[in-house]
């Protein structure tokens, strides 16, 4: 593991990690979804609410496309959850899928999906599990509530919506210059945002509002895609291998995925690119014509807009988004079928169309929708207070063992030495007056990983605050490691501020006599100053016995990397009864 200039690579379905996934979805979150829903239920029994539930004259009378709008969002909200039981989703949802969406953002937007990567990154397996069960529960609440129950989910799934759409879809895009409907604008979640608005409503206001308000939202929304096709920063008006759909292409068909979805997405890639400014032309007057009809719709009942609107979510959802389910991260279906789905629903036809047949008794309805809902509002609690705790609860591990494997315990004499700190006091290992000692190797003129080691360090003796635990940290550089850069280093780190942390220098040969007794290989590469060395942790007894050995490379920038990793360590302490 390089201490120079590394970068964190970690496999998506780390065993370890899908292990305890595992765990916590299928018998943790699921031990608990069922025993709150057995409460729930039961409570619901003795208050009589099986013989009265979705019997309202409101539910009853629950208008066509208000039906069909709760059938089709919880069915998508329900694959969406599906979608996140996907074993790579702890490790890879917050970098692969999060992250890349703050790019070309304004710094204040970029900074809060930052934020909401480091906060996934920080508990990816508490997380995870609460997100999966949380949009289970709000799709299968959606499908078997037709009363208040399914006003009150709407708006959950709204706020819940909009809430993604800020920090996990970067507001869309609709910030970014190079943002294009055809790949992802305005974001998916956004869709979810409106249908859900649309169930907080009662049926009067719903059958009001619901068809004018969504056919005239699109419209507008289709008639801004169309101008921001005209921008070339999106990259449209190329031809070529620099056209942004072949470029797209390029990057989507790699992915695991069905053969002949791969060949539709590379023929369209290559069609865009051969026609150029020409393909975009083709989608710009699609866009404005699509536009105005739906516009005129609301008035003239027209249906050929709508289904235009869902030929063209059908097209670009394969060629421009390749079905965006593959890939191991997937986490929806991408913005084109929620949007042709929310047009199908308020068009015209179903506005008029009278309420939808039940076709089961009255009190078969009544009582298992109650059942039904009665575990779907355990899993959104259940997950809701899971999500909600989880910022507050100590930083998880996953990262740490996915990056470096397990820990080592050894119970082994730890090699001795006696150097000079960085306030020119000798420093010996043994004896240490009754103190564990916390062990690593750093290269002070380093400006990658070192610094994040220093700060692991430094941060695990402020949280574990015990005068009977000290850090030392050896200076690894055969060439550069004068007294004036190990202080220096440890000035700007913020170590000369922590009394029990000590940077040891000493001779090159000195040094090496360390670095070879604990098996830490140190070398020099050619055109620069850094060494690459091997990143290590020694916990080590008062008696000078190696207890644990951990390996401990965080990689450039991965501040959830060190911030686990400092679990790790104080999770040793606290076995050891450092506290």
């Amino acid at each position: 593991m390089p201490g120079m200039g590394g970068s964190l690579h970690i496999n998506l379905l780390n065993q370890t990690t899908v292990t305890t996934f595992n765990h916590r979805v299928f018998t943790v979150a699921l031990l608990q979804i069922l025993a709150v829903g057995l409460v729930i239920f039961l409570t619901a029994a003795l208050a009589g609410g099986l013989t009265r539930f979705n019997l309202s004259t409101a539910a009853e009378s629950e208008p066509a496309a208000r039906s069909v709008l709760r059938y089709v969002f919880g069915a998508i909200w329900l694959f969406d959850g599906l979608l996140q039981f996907q074993p790579a989703m702890p490790l890879g949802l917050g970098s692969n899928v999060i992250a890349p969406t703050a790019a070309g953002n304004p710094g204040w937007l970029a900074s809060l999906v930052i934020h909401a990567v480091n906060l996934w990154n920080l508990h990816p397996i508490a997380l995870a599990a609460a997100v999966a069960w949380w949009q289970v529960g709000l799709g299968v609440a959606l499908i078997v509530s037709n009363g208040v129950l399914s006003r009150v989910v709407g708006g959950i799934s709204a706020l819940y919506a909009l809430m993604i759409w800020v920090v996990g879809n970067g507001m869309g895009g609709i910030l970014q210059s190079t943002s294009s409907i055809l790949f992802g604008w305005p974001g998916a979640t956004i869709w979810y945002t409106l249908a859900g608005g649309a169930l907080v409503l009662t049926s009067e206001r719903f059958s009001r509002l619901f068809s004018r308000v969504t056919l005239r939202a699109v419209s507008v929304i289709l008639a801004l895609g169309a101008l921001q096709q005209l921008r070339p920063s999106v990259g449209f008006w190329r031809g070529g291998n620099a056209n942004a759909l072949t470029q797209m292409a390029s990057s989507m068909t790699p992915v695991a995925q069905p053969h002949w979805l791969s060949w539709l997405v590379r023929e369209g890639g290559v069609l865009s690119g051969s026609m150029g400014g020409g393909f975009n032309v083709l989608v710009i007057l699609w866009l404005l014509v699509v536009a105005a009809g739906l516009w005129m719709s609301v008035e003239r009942g027209w249906m050929w807009p709508v289904w235009t609107t869902v030929a063209f979510a059908l097209v670009f959802w394969v060629l421009g988004q390749d079905l965006a389910i593959f890939g191991g991260v997937a986490t929806d279906l991408n913005s084109l079928p929620p949007m042709a789905a929310l047009v199908l629903i308020a068009s015209p036809r179903l506005r008029a169309a009278a309420p939808l047949r039940r076709r089961l008794p009255r009190e078969i309805r009544s009582q298992t929708g109650a059942v039904v809902a009665s575990f779907a509002a355990s899993m959104v609690l259940v997950s809701g207070v899971g999500m909600l705790l989880a910022p507050f609860s100590s930083a998880e591990p996953t990262f740490y063992l996915a990056a470096n494997g397990s820990t080592t315990t050894v119970n082994a004499a730890a090699p001795n030495f006696s150097l000079v700190d960085q306030h020119g006091h000798r420093v010996s290992l043994t004896p240490s007056s009754g103190q564990w000692t916390l062990l690593s190797f750093l290269d002070p003129v380093c400006y990658t990983d070192c610094p994040l080691l220093a700060a692991q360090m430094r941060d695990v003796l402020l949280q574990a605050h015990s005068p009977h635990l000290r850090a030392i940290a050896i200076a690894a550089n055969p060439k550069y490691h004068t007294t004036a850069q190990v202080q220096h280093f440890a000035s700007i780190h913020g170590m000369d501020s922590i009394a029990n942390f000590h940077y040891l220098n000493g001779t090159t040969a000195q040094l090496r006599d360390v670095w070879n007794a604990y098996g830490i290989q140190v070398y020099n590469v050619p055109k620069s100053v850094m060494s690459v060395h091997a990143d290590y942790l020694f916990l080590i007894s008062p008696t000078g016995r190696i207890r644990v050995v951990l390996g401990d490379d965080p990689g450039s920038g991965a501040i959830y990397q060190q911030r686990s990793s400092e679990q790790v360590v104080l999770n040793y302490l606290a076995s050891f009864g450092v506290n």
